[in-house]
């Protein structure tokens, strides 16, 4: 049992490896970690053990499930709702470390997927990528790998300004050239979520600091290619042919919750329903199979008391990392603001783009707001009353 308890915390490292460059490996790394904490648990040698904020989305998963079986078509629903596993990826994290420099390798697992990722879009980018193709590296899509390399960012830069090691500049480089690649994405929502992450880590480095993000965004527009220029500035234009399309999807997504408010349409099902031409959706939004919005898309599939749940749990993870924000510990603090501003660029980011069920990005955020707990775990019992069960 001692070596299945060393071989955990490796097998979530490999999992961090290939989170950033094939999500089929990093899944079966998950599986593989998931059953060996089961044996664990059941030959007594761990708990099922998770942080406080985890009750809310137990509670999220069952009204998730509810909603599956009323939903207008419960086979589509109930076979996506297999995606519920991947919060299981809390109680891992939580519980699969059992010494900071387990954490720590992690963390240096993760710095070499991104790594990979970046040095193989920025390579495409260079001998094959077509005039004004948005990078999506191994992601298979420009937008998810803009949502992985917005939080990989946000822990990069976290750990570059926090960390006092030799590896905080390799981190520093990290996070540079993840912005080029960031910025080849072309994707406003992301762009807008990075803002968002520099402010939280630079104000908890130095609030005077925070300057720096609104001239770095001048100098960063000023030296870019036109079409990045024209991609920026299109944010504040409601005529811009994709800014038009979330507008109809807020409108035809306001309707659906109105008309399906307890358990909504069903996971998965919404691009169903707002076939209706009641709905007032053009061809080409209809062509879509979500609304662009996390808000909206689950109040719309899982109704509004999953809803309510779901931005109460995000409440409540920002509280508990913002009570842990108070812990100066060196490996804990850097990795809890990492936290935080990942968890708030996602956030910003979801309310362009319904980026919550990307598998790629939804369980490197769960591991990501996790891992801060997993570490207040290990450190004296202050810190552990912080980090809850």
């Amino acid at each position: 049992m001692k070596k299945l308890i060393a071989l955990l915390p490796i097998v979530i490292a490999f999992f961090l490896l290939f989170s950033m460059v094939s999500i089929s490996i990093s899944q079966i790394c998950l599986a593989l970690a998931f059953l060996i904490l089961l044996l664990l648990i059941v030959k007594k040698e761990k708990k099922f053990l998770f942080p406080a904020f985890f009750w809310g989305i137990i509670l999220y998963s069952l009204l998730s499930l509810v909603s599956s079986f009323f939903s207008v078509n419960p086979e589509i629903s109930l076979g996506s709702s297999k995606q519920l596993l991947y919060f299981l990826v809390i109680p891992i994290v939580y519980t699969g470390f059992t010494k900071t420099f387990e954490i720590q390798k992690a963390s240096k697992a993760l710095l070499v997927s991104g790594f990979i990722a970046i040095f193989f879009s920025l390579f495409y980018y260079a001998t094959k990528a077509a005039p004004g193709e948005r990078i999506a590296g191994f992601m298979g899509h420009y937008m998810t790998q803009a949502g992985v390399l917005l939080l990989f960012s946000a822990v990069a830069l976290s750990l570059f300004i926090f960390k006092r090691d030799k590896h905080r500049f390799i981190w520093g480089i990290a996070f540079i050239l993840s912005q080029v690649v960031l910025i080849l994405t072309s994707t406003r929502s992301a762009w807008i979520g990075m803002i968002i992450a520099a402010v939280v880590v630079l104000f908890f480095y130095k609030p005077k600091a925070l300057i720096i993000v609104p001239v770095a965004a001048v100098l960063i527009l000023l030296i870019s290619p036109r079409e990045v220029k024209q991609r920026a500035l299109s944010i504040f234009s409601t005529r811009s042919y994709s800014n038009a399309q979330r507008i109809e999807y807020v409108k035809a997504g306001l309707r659906i919750i109105r008309e399906y408010p307890l358990i909504g349409t069903g996971p998965n099902t919404v691009d169903m329903v707002f076939q209706h031409p009641k709905y007032e959706l053009s061809q080409d939004a209809k062509r879509n199979v979500h609304l662009h919005n996390n808000i909206i898309q689950i109040g719309a599939e899982r109704g509004v008391p999953a809803l309510i749940v779901w931005l109460v749990t995000m409440v409540w993870i920002c509280g508990s990392l913002l009570k842990m924000i108070s812990n100066r510990d060196e490996v804990l603090f850097p990795l809890t603001v990492a936290a935080l501003a990942a968890l708030l660029a996602n956030f910003a980011a979801g309310l362009f783009e319904y980026n919550f069920a990307d598998a790629e990005v939804a369980v490197l955020f769960l591991y990501i707001i996790t891992v801060p707990f997993a570490q207040a775990r290990l450190l004296p019992q202050t810190s552990q009353t912080e980090a809850g069960q």
